[in-house]
């Protein structure tokens, strides 16, 4: 009975790590090969970088050491679950500019309107891309050294942080934007839908109309048919009444004739 508790303890603390892995998102930064000298010689090693995030505002950054590249990664995910910090957002953006001095990196994160993405160098993604942040603008004006600019980009959302505590700014969440989304996609929705209605019902009624005025007028037409044959039958009936009677010039000759 104790093996079997002991097993189901050991499953189930491994469903729970896994359930941890798949809740954080890991990427590795940089990698880069040690050497130490010693007395037996060259002692070779990894140092390896790497950001941890569940991308709905929590972010670490962690460094691992060790002879094996699986061993340092694994290292650099605990420091990061370790260091990890909450970065405020406001909906799917950053609230204000931040610029930071870290050593020989200078880094500027910028807000960004919605819809816009993350624009930014390899390093700076990575951090806020692990954070969950959607749309922002950022430049790198110091070194090109990766781990540098992930440090002082980790130290931008730090002071962000600190500055939103201090002052007590209400920031809109992700969640509260999403559900406001899909209320306008909903009324949206609605409206176009009462506009098809409307488009239909209107397309019916005119059917309706024009069928009704086919209808009233044919006996129109009939009684214009029915009028054009009097008018022609008339006008028949008086050219021959014309041709019969006789013109004022055949009349005026047999007058002359007697004169003479």
């Amino acid at each position: 009975m104790a093996l079997t508790n002991n097993n189901t303890n050991n499953s189930r603390s491994q469903e729970a790590s896994v359930a941890e892995e798949k809740k954080y998102e890991e990427k590795v930064v940089q990698v880069s090969r040690v050497s130490k000298k010693t007395k037996g010689g060259n002692q070779f090693g990894f140092s390896i970088l790497v950001v941890v995030g569940d991308k709905k505002g929590r972010v670490g950054v962690g460094l691992g050491k060790g002879k094996d590249v699986l061993s340092s990664i694994k290292k650099a995910v605990k420091k990061a679950r370790k260091n990890m910090i909450s970065v405020p957002m406001d909906g799917t953006t950053i609230p204000f500019p931040v610029r930071v001095k870290k050593g020989a990196a200078k880094v500027l994160l910028k807000p960004a309107p919605k819809g816009s993405g993350v624009i930014a160098g390899g390093a700076v993604r990575s951090v806020v891309e692990a954070a969950g942040i959607r749309d922002l603008s950022a430049k790198i004006l110091g070194t090109n050294n990766q781990a540098s600019n992930v440090y002082a980009t980790f130290t931008a959302l730090k002071q962000m942080e600190k500055m939103v505590e201090l002052k007590g700014i209400k920031l809109k969440s992700i969640v509260e934007i999403e559900a406001e989304e899909a209320k306008k996609f909903e009324e949206e929705a609605a409206k176009a839908k009462a506009a098809e209605k409307g488009k239909q019902e209107a397309s019916k009624k005119n059917l309706k109309n024009g069928r009704s005025g086919d209808k009233a007028k044919k006996p129109v037409k009939d009684s214009k048919d029915k009028k054009g044959a009097k008018s022609a039958a008339v006008k028949k009936a008086a050219k021959p009444a014309a041709k019969s009677a006789p013109s004022k010039g055949e009349q005026a000759t047999p007058a002359a004739e007697s004169t003479k």
